[in-house]
């Protein structure tokens, strides 16, 4: 199985000692998002992990025990955009993760950090010229550091529709994608970066961008060394290109407070999730009360041969 923590929140930043505490006992428990008293159990080891996917905006609590996941094939898609509190109210200074970005990839290799400068939004502060001049400065920081950058167009759920009311969001028309895309491109192309766009539908290949697969098949065979054989995800969007994995976190959780964010429905649902987690639980947030429905979740492993030259 893939293994994914997490779309939902931000493990390594917030939860990491609760991470390597169910790496320890070699299985976690993960809620149902509609449902929270099913309950899945997840086995994990190296034998039932073909890859794990770590998403975050901080990883420093992580980087000085990566040597605990040796055994684990792994990569992280790590998200770090120009915006200031005004919409990111509690992700650390930019200084400190250009910083860890950089250690992470000293640590790890560059192909194994993805850079993520998304979801892009425009107000009359953050506009267009503003992406281009900070996309470039964090391009000539980060691109020793990593092979390719991803981007994304903000979506308007309606949770982040509530969360961004204070916001003066501006409307992101066709052009403007257009013309982000292409200005992007050029950026990246100056400093030999990849761009790949995450889960949009337009198409923007005429500016160097493909679709992007965020948990993607090919750079996993790559890590692994072995081809793996695994289907998209059905249960993401259309427009999304990632394979199957499994998510192991929880919504309402990330304490990052980004107002942009599709996991968090407000700050009291996530304060109140907060104060419930226990890092010995096998569950992300809270304990187990005793009428849940626990199953074992199967697992499925997509690990097929070694790589040939004929599959690329």
């Amino acid at each position: 199985m893939i293994l994914s923590v997490s779309r939902r929140t931000d493990i390594p930043a917030f939860y990491s000692d609760w991470f390597f505490n169910r790496l320890r006992e070699g299985y976690v428990l993960v809620k149902n998002p509609m449902n929270t008293k099913q309950i899945s159990k997840v086995i994990l080891n190296p034998e039932t992990i073909d890859c794990i996917v770590f998403w975050t905006k901080d990883p420093t609590p992580m980087i000085h025990r990566l040597d605990e996941i040796k055994d684990y094939p792994y990569y992280f898609q790590f998200t770090l955009n120009s915006y200031d509190l005004s919409l990111e109210l509690n992700v650390p200074k930019k200084k400190h993760l250009i910083d860890a970005f950089i250690a992470l990839s000293n640590k790890i290799g560059k192909e194994r950090v993805i850079w993520r400068y998304d979801p892009i939004l425009l107000t009359d502060s953050f506009d267009k010229e503003y992406h281009f001049k900070w996309f470039e400065y964090l391009a000539s920081r980060l691109s020793d550091y990593t092979n390719k950058c991803v981007i994304s167009f903000l979506d308007l759920y309606r949770k982040t529709k509530r969360n961004l009311k204070a916001i003066p969001l501006l409307s992101i028309q066709l052009e403007d994608m257009n013309d982000i895309a292409s200005n992007i491109s050029k950026i990246a192309a100056s400093y030999n970066l990849a761009i790949e766009s995450c889960s949009e539908e337009i198409d923007l290949q005429r500016f160097n961008i493909k679709h992007g697969k965020c948990i993607d098949p090919k750079l996993i065979s790559d890590i692994l060394k072995i081809k793996i054989d695994v289907d998209k995800d059905p249960n993401q969007r259309l427009e999304c290109g990632c394979v199957k994995s499994i998510d192991i976190g929880e919504y309402n959780t990330c304490n990052h407070e980004c107002l942009y964010c599709y996991a968090n429905f407000s700050k009291g649902t996530v304060q109140k999730n907060v104060a419930l987690h226990d890092s010995n639980s096998p569950l992300l947030i809270d304990n187990l009360n005793g009428d849940e429905r626990i199953y074992e979740r199967e697992m499925i492993f997509y690990k097929k041969s070694q790589i040939s030259l004929f599959d690329y």
